[in-house]
């Protein structure tokens, strides 16, 4: 291994002062700096491999140059990845890094990351859950800044940022209805949620827009898994009136959808379309035909919560909104037809 590069590297490499690489690499306020300069210093950085001593630096200014990401089991989850890449990249964009935390749900190792963290002189945290849903607000160490993704608190005292469920859900109707369906059922959770609220609403105001019926009969409620999907399937299929097309809770309960209708001899999309929610890949891709899908913003969320997070940072007074909702978008595959003839 080469020996680390030193600040004196940097400097020489690039014709200017220690000082001047410090002010540069350090982003120091005020700092008289030509902006050519600026260029030759960060070039000569990165053809070194030098980074800022955050340890150093951090007990300068008592700030770690850190972000801290706590989970209950996301960092385990297919949505993991690009969550934690939104956010890592908004961090990173700002000259942060970001710590992340899997708790598995345990109080105990949730007591333990926040003890970690307040030695670690952590910047700030975000507070992830696995799915949308209301949770009780974690106390970060030391008043540290705190914003929830994917959740939110039950005082709504805490800046959050989630998906737009209700906008997702209105443009899985709107995908159906374009291709002509007038009756279109829903396979839903059994547990009450904000994501079920918001997708319940989103279907409702969608069919109330358009003209189409409102009803509770189109509307099943199961476990929210490839069963649950199934199962609630088959009490709309089995309707004297049966619906044309069916909008799925998640992509796992479309996968029971598909169950239902090839046990009843139906074809997608010729005699029943679907569209889910989540966009899995792993899911979503290989099921045949494709099934269309809404796709959660993990991407988006994680930056924006990262980002949020930030300008917290940097000002604790800083005003934030105190919910951001994330645009969802239809992914369109295979699984949606012109509705079939009576």
């Amino acid at each position: 291994m080469s020996p680390r590069a030193r600040i004196s590297d940097v400097a020489r490499l690039a014709g200017v002062a220690p000082s001047t690489v410090s002010a540069v690499l350090n982003d120091v306020h005020g700092a008289r700096v030509k902006e050519s300069t600026r260029d030759r210093v960060r070039r000569a950085a990165d053809e070194l491999g030098y980074a800022p001593n955050a340890l150093a630096r951090g007990l300068r200014t008592r700030r770690s140059g850190t972000l801290a990401l706590i989970s209950d089991v996301i960092a385990t989850t297919p949505y993991a990845g690009q969550l934690i890449q939104g956010a890592q990249d908004a961090a990173w964009e700002a000259g942060h890094v970001l710590m992340v935390v899997n708790t598995g749900g345990d109080a105990a190792i949730e007591r333990r990351a926040m003890a970690v963290l307040r030695q670690q002189q952590v910047g700030g945290v975000l507070w992830a859950t696995m799915s949308h849903r209301v949770v009780p607000a974690p106390v970060p160490p030391n008043g540290t800044p705190l914003v929830l993704l994917d959740a939110r608190d039950e005082a709504g005292a805490v800046p959050s940022v989630v998906p737009d469920e209700e906008a997702g859900a209105r443009a899985a109707v709107a995908e159906l209805a374009s291709h002509g369906h007038r009756r279109i059922g829903f396979v839903l959770d059994r547990n009450d949620s904000p994501a079920s609220e918001g997708r319940t609403a989103g279907y409702r105001d969608a069919l109330a827009e358009r003209g189409l019926p409102v009803e509770d009969a189109l509307v099943a409620r199961a476990q929210s898994d490839s069963t649950g999907g199934e199962a609630a399937a088959g009490v709309l299929l089995d309707r004297p009136d049966p619906p044309t097309a069916i909008f799925a809770f998640t992509d796992q309960m479309a996968v029971g959808v598909y169950r239902a209708a090839a046990a009843r001899g139906l074809r997608i999309p010729a005699d029943l379309s679907v569209v889910g929610f989540d966009d899995l890949a792993v899911l979503a891709q290989e099921l045949r035909p494709g099934l269309s899908s809404v796709a959660l913003p993990h991407y988006a969320m994680g930056e924006t919560a990262a980002a949020t997070l930030l300008r917290l940072v940097e000002d604790p007074a800083a005003e934030v909104p105190a919910l951001q909702r994330v645009p969802t978008r239809i992914v369109r595959r295979a699984s949606v037809g012109p509705a079939p003839r009576a």
